[in-house]
């Protein structure tokens, strides 16, 4: 498969993250829902650090987590530069490139999304707003959407540790992007032996 191919794949993704992301932005206030289905709702929320929520405690917590971002960017991209020059197999280099565009578009939002946003609390955010925007440079929110309630109700007591709480299934809210990471990740484990085939032995 050509880095040409891979390129459009990466395109593609980043047009379709970064277009649903600005129209959230723009048209939901934090917290607002729309309701699509019983069991999918738009829901938007930021996500101030690493998946599930999880954050780096510390004044530089998220400027270190948006600098590891971009190196880990650089590794991405050469691993992908890499498989395309050693001609590796498709499903390999479509995985790598689901997962670049992925970890690019969180990335820009991280970068880029303090500075030409205000903020969402109890309002609609204003793109480019004349008093400038919400955080600095590599310190802005990630903006996720999509939300997946396929059960809620109360565990059966003999559940362990969790017997008799309400649970929701599935509750993290994320985006395209994580969409792309978690797509790349699940090809490469579920097609191991093509994405990483065993040289035979001459």
């Amino acid at each position: 498969m050509s880095l040409k191919k891979a390129t459009l794949i990466i395109i593609l993704i980043l047009i379709i993250d970064q277009v649903s992301k600005i129209y959230i932005k723009t048209n939901f206030a934090l917290g607002e829902d729309f309701k699509v289905f019983d069991w999918f709702s738009i829901y938007f929320v930021e996500n101030e650090g690493m998946a599930w929520g999880a954050k780096i405690p510390g004044k530089y917590g998220k400027l270190f987590l948006t600098l590891f971002r971009l190196v880990a960017i650089v590794g991405i991209g050469y691993w992908l530069w890499d498989s395309v020059r050693k001609n590796a197999s498709r499903i390999l280099i479509v995985s790598i490139a689901l997962i670049f565009s992925g970890a690019m578009g969180n990335l820009i939002d991280s970068i880029f999304y303090g500075l030409i946003f205000d903020d969402s609390y109890r309002q609609v955010a204003t793109m480019f707003p004349d008093a400038g925007g919400y955080a600095t440079l590599f310190h802005g929110k990630v903006v996720d959407m999509l939300y997946f309630p396929l059960w809620k109700g109360y565990l059966p007591e003999w559940v362990p540790f969790k017997g008799g709480d309400y649970f929701t299934f599935f509750e993290p809210v994320f985006n395209v992007a994580d969409t792309a990471i978690s797509s790349g990740v699940g090809l490469l484990l579920a097609f191991n032996k093509k994405a990483f085939p065993k040289k035979e032995e001459e």
